[in-house]
């Protein structure tokens, strides 16, 4: 099976230099991943990278407490558009979810899917710190913006993805909305089991398990 289709190859981490995303990207290149996911500062270097392959660049907005106001998440998105990133990666506002301002974040959801030009559109709830209310409630507000996909974390919060969690978007999600699952994937037989749940896109930043599969 051609798990590498599946998965977003990741590399976010704050001390991240030119090499490590040169590596990022070669090895996404050769195992043709879907896409890899970089920091802002990093998009021009990964589309140059890139360009003549598959693999396209995802960046994350927000990232990683989703606490920026939507006019920076926005101008945020429309830069990284410009600088050759085909997806984004949307933190939501955590706090106006516990706050219940549900008009908030479905219209600063709206605002980076208008600014973006039809590219895809992934929204990261932050699994780990909703209540399966909230989260239902995350689901609900995707389903009505029409975002490509809901995705689960950002690898930065007090655990990653559970099967759990999957279970519940799936319950709530509408058939067009697909499910990123990311955060602590590290193992094929989480991979399988999330692949088995409906997941179509894998957040990893170590694809070492997938190496040995049959592609």
């Amino acid at each position: 099976m051609d798990y590498f289709k599946y998965v977003d190859y990741t590399c976010l981490k704050a001390d991240a230099s030119m090499r490590d995303i040169e590596k990022l990207c070669n090895e996404a290149m050769k195992y043709h991943c879907a896409s890899v996911c970089v920091n802002p500062y990093y998009v021009r270097l990964a589309h140059e990278l890139v360009k003549e392959s598959t693999t396209v660049v995802t960046c994350v907005v927000g990232f990683p407490l989703g606490a920026n106001s939507t006019k920076v998440k926005a101008l945020e998105a429309i830069e990284a558009v410009e600088d050759g990133a085909s997806e984004i990666d949307l933190v939501i506002n955590i706090g106006a979810l516990k706050n219940k301002d549900y008009d908030y974040i479905k219209e600063e959801i709206e605002e980076i899917r208008d600014s973006i030009d039809g590219r895809t559109l992934k929204i990261i709830v932050e699994t780990c710190y909703l209540s399966e209310a909230e989260l239902k409630k995350m689901v609900e507000i995707c389903n009505e913006t029409f975002v490509s996909f809901v995705k689960t974390s950002t690898g930065y919060g007090t655990r990653g993805v559970s099967l759990e969690d999957i279970d519940i978007i799936n319950k709530y999600k509408e058939e067009f909305l697909e499910v990123k699952a990311s955060g602590g994937i590290k193992d094929l037989e989480m991979v399988h089991a999330l692949l088995d749940k409906g997941v179509t896109r894998l957040g990893m930043s170590n694809i070492d398990c997938l190496k040995g599969s049959k592609k």
